[in-house]
Order: C-alpha cells, then structure tokens, then sequence
C-alpha cells in the first residue's frame, strides 16, 4: 500500500478577490436528486491562499487543499485557468 496523499484540486471561478492575499472561490457541481433524478446545481465558497494578488474577479483559476493559512482558508491557488476580460 502507497503513503502518496491525494491531493483534492478544485475549479472554480474567483467571486472576490478584496482581501489581501486572499481570493474566494466558487465551485459548482451537478448532483442528481435521489427521488426526482433531475441534476441540480450546488455551488460551494472556498477561501484560497494567492500569494501574488494575480487573481481578479471572474477568473476560471485551479485551487489545490493545503495546510491551514487562517481559520477558514486552508485551500491554495494551484494555477489560473482563464483570466477574466476587464472593461476599465
């Protein structure tokens, strides 16, 4: 039997990024209803760790679990997937 830890990594897109080094992340998934069989959307907030401030509102980004960096952020940014088209 292996010791690799399996490492969760998760897509999403960044909801707000007002925090310094801090970026909040929604993850959607579909989940099928037991009795109804129809999918559903569930959505999930996470705080991710962004160490270079690179991510804005919008952005497709991949973010990985990690250890704890305050009480509710224990999620890391792994990579930017899309950056998002600003108008300024």
């Amino acid at each position: 039997m292996s010791d690799k830890k399996v490492e969760r990594v998760l897509t999403g897109t960044v909801v707000s990024s007002n925090r310094d080094k801090t970026i909040a992340v929604l993850i959607e998934r579909k989940v099928r209803h037991p009795i109804y069989k129809k999918y559903i959307k569930r959505s999930t907030k996470v705080h991710a760790h962004d160490e270079k401030n690179e991510c804005t509102r919008g952005d497709l980004v991949r973010v990985v679990e990690a250890k704890p960096f305050s009480k509710t952020k224990h999620w890391a940014l792994l990579e930017v997937v899309e950056k998002s088209i600003s108008v300024d």
